[in-house]
């Protein structure tokens, strides 16, 4: 009100205060509203095999996280078929939309084809290693090799998500099918790719996790537009 005005006028000092307090505020706000950016790094699981586009995990985690009042754009950089190696043979192409935030959810297909487990841990860790190094936040999200491949190979395989985002302290998600995998009205007729069911469950799982890491890179990005 004009009173109030007039007060905080007669009071320079508490004027002054206020006014820097607005300027915080704004800018925090500002930075928080700022669109984040998004890139998942995967294999058919991200990519959508046998889904429309619009159906994709990609997709389908930017309209929750929307909904959720987060400005967001998550970008596909799923390929069908794709190794750890390819994901990671592909970062620098992901990485020029120039994101917030990396998911990396990359292996099924290294187990399934009975690779090395440390070619597997090996590629992954280079991913890490690289976006760390570009200080480009992480989001590593686990798989579990096939049992049938025995008991030897599965272990070494399903430790290394565990132990890469122990050694890069970056956020983890253990399991990227929890809830999804082995059941069957969540999967497409071969019972390894998702259906839209099944992507809607792998989203609302996981949206938690990655809400939190995006309030943790706005406040980050508040904190520097005030230090500004």
């Amino acid at each position: 009100s004009i009173s109030t005005i007039g007060s905080a006028m007669k009071t320079p000092l508490r004027f002054l205060l206020t006014t820097l307090l607005c300027c915080v505020n704004f800018n925090f706000a500002t930075a928080a509203t700022e669109e984040l950016r998004i890139v998942a790094l995967g294999d058919s699981l991200t990519a959508g095999y046998g889904l429309p586009q619009q159906a994709a995990f990609p997709a389908r985690l930017e309209e929750a996280l929307r909904q959720d009042n987060y400005a967001v754009k998550v970008f596909n950089a799923g390929v069908s078929g794709d190794t750890s190696q390819g994901g990671l043979s592909r970062l620098d192409w992901a990485l020029a939309d120039q994101p917030d935030l990396v998911i990396i959810e990359l292996g099924a297909n290294d187990a399934m084809r009975g690779l090395q487990p440390r070619q597997t841990r090996q590629n992954l860790d280079n991913i890490l290693s690289q976006l760390r190094q570009k200080n480009v936040q992480a989001l590593l999200t686990g798989m579990k090799a096939p049992r049938n491949l025995g008991k030897q190979y599965y272990h070494q395989f399903d430790r290394i998500y565990a132990d890469l985002a122990f050694k890069h302290q970056v956020p983890f998600y253990p399991f990227f099918l929890e809830g999804v995998a082995g059941v069957p009205g969540l999967n497409q007729p071969d019972g390894i790719h998702p259906t839209l069911a099944g992507v809607n469950v792998i989203v609302q799982r996981i949206r938690p996790l990655v809400e939190e890491i995006l309030s943790e890179i706005a406040q980050k990005k508040a904190n520097s537009s005030s230090t500004d």
